[in-house]
């Protein structure tokens, strides 16, 4: 089943409503946003790359917000463990038993906070849940809420107490931005509101969790024809055989692309 052109127009309205409510946090940055959104409804995560001071975290918060459903932020320090972030089994004396306690991971958008400043160790705990929507603590398997994206954002400039993200990490990032300075008017608008923290802005919900699942789902049905499957093909083996490329694009990555 093919999406049918109600169902686009539908779509098409819903994505300028949520791009819109994020635009009053994040002022003149309609790309960065849209990006954010097609990384949520292609079932991906974000990384945002930038500066400090730029709106990374604002970005990834207004998006949490603009849905109806459950938002963590995870900020990640050197002495961060796996059991911090995915949970931990802990001994029930009344029961005899070990109940498990969800971590900051079960929600529906996660921000991991400066994410490179964790040890490897506690980035690969994102590893499983990125990929396959589970986390497994102790042989036992648990799911995660749909829809669940990780939003993460890093420091290229700071090096010092961090460390850089292994490529299995990278490569199940959908997308990677950069936000950037605002412009000049932008920036004037910024500072006409200085007196409002921008933590302290609140944007209204547009959708539902289970609305974004559905949409999600109508995302799937997009027609791609033939000749666009095989040229992603083509370009992901381009970049394998490219002397100017470190590492070439992998299937996971020719399937973001598509």
């Amino acid at each position: 089943m093919t999406m049918t052109p109600e169902q686009a127009s539908g779509f098409h309205e819903t994505f300028g409503r949520l791009v819109s409510g994020v635009e009053q946090v994040l002022l003149g940055k309609t790309f960065v946003v849209r990006l954010g959104f097609i990384a949520l409804f292609s079932e991906g995560h974000l990384l945002l790359e930038d500066y400090p001071g730029t709106g990374k975290t604002s970005l990834a918060r207004a998006i949490a917000q603009s849905l109806d459903g459950t938002s963590n932020r995870i900020q990640f320090t050197p002495d961060l463990l796996p059991g911090d972030i995915t949970g931990v089994s802990i001994y029930d004396q009344r029961t005899g038993r070990f109940d498990f306690h969800q971590g900051p991971v079960f929600a529906n958008v996660v921000l991991a906070d400066e994410i490179n400043r964790a040890s490897p160790k506690t980035q690969a705990a994102l590893l499983e849940v990125m990929e396959e929507g589970r986390v497994t603590v102790d042989g036992a398997t648990h799911p995660v809420d749909a829809p669940f994206m990780v939003i993460a954002t890093q420091n290229p400039i700071e090096q010092a107490g961090t460390y850089r993200l292994p490529e299995a990490q990278l490569d199940r990032f959908l997308l990677k931005a950069s936000i950037g300075y605002p412009d000049h008017a932008a920036t004037v608008r910024i500072l006409e509101g200085a007196g409002v923290r921008a933590h302290d802005t609140v944007i209204p919900s547009v959708i539902s969790a289970a609305e974004v699942v559905e949409l999600a789902a109508l995302v799937r049905t997009v027609h791609v024809d033939p000749s666009i499957n095989d040229y992603v093909s083509r370009l992901a083996e381009a970049t394998r055989s490219a002397t100017e490329v470190r590492l070439g694009v992998s299937v996971r990555g020719a399937l973001a692309l598509v």
